[in-house]
């Protein structure tokens, strides 16, 4: 059990109206995937994308996974996936029967590298079936280069927008653009419903199929198969969570950004740590807060010194290219990703934290990268 003063990374930001679509939920006895909730999430989700359609599944990773089975994905195909993201948007492509081509990442956003993407669509001509671009931490991919290069290439472009609810590119909703975009609802995320996914799209046809294989392939009411499918409906239960969620989705927003800016003020001018870069162009939803330390290998470290203190912090991804699933896959590389890897530490940001929780945060920061400069300064001088 926690102490009581314990800082956690990210808590649901949960209150009355949750428990109240809860309980209606259950006092109209459609809990499970038949319920009205999950149409109508669909169809706010779609609302909040400027898409036409949108399909509730099961989790994030089935909603990248029925993507790719929606799409005709072909069996040992290549998907291109960033090098630095969560292992599930490489996962769903090896769920799918297909091959992830790792293709590192852009400096200025830690999102996919749309130069080298370039370089691997000419080079793979007629090989690669589809891209899956990561909005990282809620920051956009340069979206405006990834469509020119993927329509020049009649690929299909996947947003992977799991963490990225709410963040915008140009002004324009993530989940508007691509051809498809899959969002995640789990217990971090800034929208949960403790669990739960969702595709969004402008493809009827692609959304029907979408949905006709999350409900086992069955043909209407009857036992009927006529494809092999999956069990990825989206109960009512969570979907009635979802909704409530959104509904308070601007505000959770505003309280993360607030927090992004403390913690932007209060770090400006520590020699050794720097901020995640942010394109003008990128409206951030600030899902968690990242800083980028000086060190290789000090973000183990940095955590350990927190959770001394009662404070959840969490190094943050490896390069795929690098772990063992993953190693011996087809790759363009230019060090970014393994630039970062140990790192990255994302630090409390829950949409609750309070300001007196942050000033614990950012003072046991401050400690902690003062003992190890002092450290530091001691061996140059010996």
């Amino acid at each position: 059990m926690m102490p009581n003063d314990y800082i956690p990374l990210s808590v649901p930001d949960l209150g009355e109206r949750e428990r109240d679509a809860v309980c209606a939920c259950i006092e109209s006895t459609w809990v499970s995937s038949a319920g009205q909730q999950v149409t109508d999430l669909e169809e706010r989700m779609a609302s909040l994308c400027g898409r036409q359609h949108g399909v509730a599944v099961v989790n994030g990773t089935a909603a990248l996974h029925l993507t790719l089975e929606s799409l005709g994905i072909k069996h040992g195909a290549h998907v291109v996936v960033p090098d630095w993201t969560f292992a599930a948007t490489a996962n769903a492509v090896f769920h799918a029967g297909a091959k992830p081509y790792l293709v590192d990442i852009d400096e200025r956003t830690w999102t996919l590298d749309a130069d080298a993407l370039e370089l691997v669509l000419a080079e793979e001509a007629g090989k690669i079936a589809a891209v899956i671009c990561v909005h990282t931490l809620g920051h956009a991919a340069d979206l405006d280069a990834l469509t020119r290069i993927c329509d020049e290439a009649r690929v299909p472009l996947v947003e992977d927008a799991a963490g990225a609810i709410g963040a915008s590119y140009k002004g324009k909703p993530l989940g508007s653009f691509g051809h498809s975009a899959c969002f995640s609802y789990n217990g971090n995320k800034i929208v949960t419903a403790g669990g739960g996914g969702m595709i969004v799209t402008d493809d009827e046809e692609f959304a029907q199929k979408a949905r006709f294989l999350s409900t086992q392939a069955r043909e209407g009411r009857d036992y009927v198969h006529t494809k092999v499918g999956w069990n990825y409906r989206m109960p009512n239960l969570n979907a009635a969570v979802a909704i409530a969620q959104l509904e308070r989705l601007d505000e959770m927003i505003a309280a993360k950004r607030d927090i992004a800016g403390r913690y932007d003020s209060a770090f400006t001018g520590i020699k050794g740590i720097t901020s995640m870069p942010h394109q003008e162009w990128a409206g951030r939803n600030f899902w968690l807060y990242p800083i980028m330390l000086s060190a290789c290998g000090a973000a183990g470290h940095l955590v350990n010194f927190l959770e001394e203190r009662g404070i959840q912090a969490r190094r943050f991804w490896h390069a795929l290219s690098s772990q063992l699933p993953y190693r011996g896959l087809p790759k363009k590389l230019n060090g970014v990703s393994q630039s970062l890897t140990g790192r990255v530490v994302c630090l409390p940001c829950s949409s609750s934290l309070t300001a007196a929780q942050q000033d614990r945060v950012i003072e046991a920061v401050s400690v902690w990268f003062a003992r190890a400069s002092a450290a530091q300064n001691r061996v140059s001088t010996t």
